[in-house]
């Protein structure tokens, strides 16, 4: 899942680590599972944290010895899916009656 299209004109990185936390929204991510799921150095990782952070995208909490990131809700898409566009093949079918 990606985060929601309002969020997506931020530099690659911070859109790159908005999409893992997306995904793992519930359970967080450390900074070692997003230095392995997205693809930039630590030092571009981190300084994408500090500003997500500083925009209130992030939420960082401690559990145990290990800090974990959490994307903040406004970030993540709607849970109810779209209705579903039977497409352009279906509707010709009902259309001739198939």
């Amino acid at each position: 899942m990606a985060a929601k299209p309002a969020y997506r004109d931020r530099p690659e990185v911070e859109v790159a680590i908005l999409d893992a936390l997306v995904d793992r929204r519930e359970e967080g991510m450390t900074v070692f599972e997003l230095r392995t799921a997205v693809d930039a150095d630590i030092d571009r990782i981190e300084a994408a944290l500090g500003e997500l952070k500083d925009d209130d995208l992030i939420t960082v909490e401690q559990a145990e010895t290990r800090l974990r990131v959490y994307p903040h809700d406004r970030v993540v898409p709607d849970a109810t899916p779209e209705p579903d566009d039977p497409g352009v093949l279906q509707r010709i079918r009902s259309k001739l009656g198939l």
